[in-house]
């Protein structure tokens, strides 16, 4: 079961900031958590509590990833390109797995398998015995989709998330938080629904 997404803007080592190092600091553009929903009246602590989760979870991800990026030389950009129209490079694209002991931030131990593309990237917090070969296959389906509802907002990287796309396409590839094997044709027959291009 997967119990979290999280689609964060890793942060440009260039852009001035409050942040250590000048480097700014990673944001989450869109998270979604799976499981059983909230009870009515949930107080405002619980749902910062859950924000608050999420944000640690995002900044382990920029942690992972600028860590593989200075062992293998090569520079986060800064820059995210002008998305969809250039092809998103997925099959260079880095990616890696981690373990969140319990209390840190989540109550139970967690595996967290994420992917990085172009100045963003994307993570699914799971269940420890949960299937991690399945976990890359859906990240590498759900990145260029949910990278597709990104809009530029001008230079850098400020986006715009359109959310009802993001959720449209969860509910159909991870519905309740449930990792499913899914073949092409039903992949682009929701490609096709939702109003995405793919480039093959």
């Amino acid at each position: 079961m997967v119990r979290a997404l999280v689609l964060l803007a890793l942060g440009g080592p260039e852009t001035p900031g409050p942040a250590p190092s000048g480097r700014a600091p990673c944001r989450v553009l869109y998270a979604r958590t799976f499981g059983s929903p909230p009870e009515p009246g949930t107080p405002p602590r619980q749902r910062l509590r859950r924000k608050e989760q999420l944000l640690a979870v995002a900044r382990q991800v920029a942690s992972q990833c600028r860590l593989l990026q200075s062992s293998s030389a090569r520079p986060l950009s800064p820059q995210l390109p002008q998305l969809p129209d250039d092809p998103i490079p997925l099959q260079d694209a880095p990616g890696g797995l981690f373990q969140l002991p319990p209390g840190d931030p989540f109550p139970e131990r967690v595996t967290v398998a994420w992917l990085s593309v172009v100045a963003v990237a994307l993570a699914l917090v799971c269940d420890p015995q949960e299937n991690l070969s399945l976990a890359e296959i859906t990240l590498r389906r759900l990145a260029p989709r949910l990278l597709h509802s990104l809009h530029l907002l001008g230079p850098g990287a400020d986006v715009l998330l359109r959310p009802e796309v993001a959720d449209g396409l969860l509910d159909r590839l991870l519905p309740h938080g449930e990792m499913l094997f899914l073949n092409q044709h039903f992949l682009q027959a929701v490609d096709r629904e939702l109003g995405i291009k793919i480039v093959r």
